[in-house]
């Protein structure tokens, strides 16, 4: 349109860059939201969201802060999308000190965290094994009155579990109900493998019992972090238990579920019940693809 001196406007624009986005065309969305700058046009916040957005979801991390500091620059006072967007996007890199500074300079312009940003930089604390940190953020959570989530909730109750940290992990749960928030499946299969790392697969199985009164729907993961605790303990004929009772509640078991209970059965001689099993999963296998 630009081309054929045709004038569209910068709503015109800015739907044919968020077309570019959402098919993943980043580089030609840059490239026209360049042009538009290059006409004159001045880029309203939804512009500039859509094209941050584009360059956080393809990696373009740079770019993306490079274009925050723009919007701060012109005047467009960016909300609290774009910095969670940039925040989380520097976060998945894994980057210390940045997504701090950014959540720093965010509160000093007068915008508030909300639930998304908290999340992000509790999620990083505990990926970089920082519980303690993450756990100061949660408070920071409770004592602003940021809304708290199951999701925010499983983070962290997750990262404790992974560092043996079981004990604790409860005592998070046991806030969460306080607050009136669900636990979900994540948070249940969180505290099963919590438990499996530290052998304690009475406490496992009163979790995965746990779910059925609660409602909460297992899955795959739930039984395949089971039946991998019960197979370290050599306790293999609980995890056979465990793999006929995935069947009875409709769950189909999966390459992770063969594998761990065959690489089991070797481990204690149990050849030809490995060979048995396996037999099993290409009977399976083949009737899937027969009914495709």
């Amino acid at each position: 349109m630009l081309k054929l001196g045709v004038d569209p406007s910068v709503v015109t624009l800015s739907t044919l860059i968020n077309g570019f986005c959402t098919q993943t065309k980043v580089a030609q969305a840059v490239s026209l939201f360049g042009e538009m700058i290059r006409k004159g046009y001045q880029p309203n916040l939804i512009t500039y969201s859509t094209i941050l957005n584009g360059l956080c979801k393809s990696g373009n991390t740079n770019r993306a802060v490079k274009l925050l500091r723009m919007m701060e620059e012109r005047g467009l006072r960016p909300d609290i999308v774009p910095y969670s967007t940039v925040i989380d996007c520097l976060c998945k890199d894994k980057l210390l000190t940045e997504p701090f500074d950014l959540f720093s300079r965010m509160k000093d312009k007068g915008i508030p965290p909300n639930t998304v940003t908290y999340s992000c930089l509790i999620h990083a604390m505990c990926t970089l094994g920082q519980q303690k940190e993450a756990t100061r953020f949660l408070d920071e959570m409770v004592a602003t009155n940021v809304a708290l989530n199951v999701v925010t909730y499983s983070i962290l109750i997750d990262a404790h579990c992974k560092e043996g940290m079981s004990s604790e992990a409860e005592d998070i749960v046991d806030t969460m109900i306080k607050q009136g928030i669900e636990s979900n499946v994540f948070t249940y299969n969180a505290l099963i493998n919590g438990h499996c790392l530290q052998n304690n697969m009475k406490e496992a199985r009163r979790v995965l019992e746990l779910m059925a009164k609660k409602g909460c729907a297992t899955n795959v993961i739930s039984y395949n972090t089971m039946i991998n605790g019960y197979c370290k303990a050599r306790r293999l004929d609980k995890a056979m238990n465990l793999f006929c009772e995935m069947s009875q509640k409709g769950l189909v078991p999966d390459t992770v579920t063969y594998n761990t209970l065959i690489q089991a059965m070797c481990l204690v001689g149990r050849f030809f019940d490995a060979h048995e099993l396996l037999k099993k999963r290409f009977r399976f296998s083949r009737w899937v693809m027969q009914t495709w």
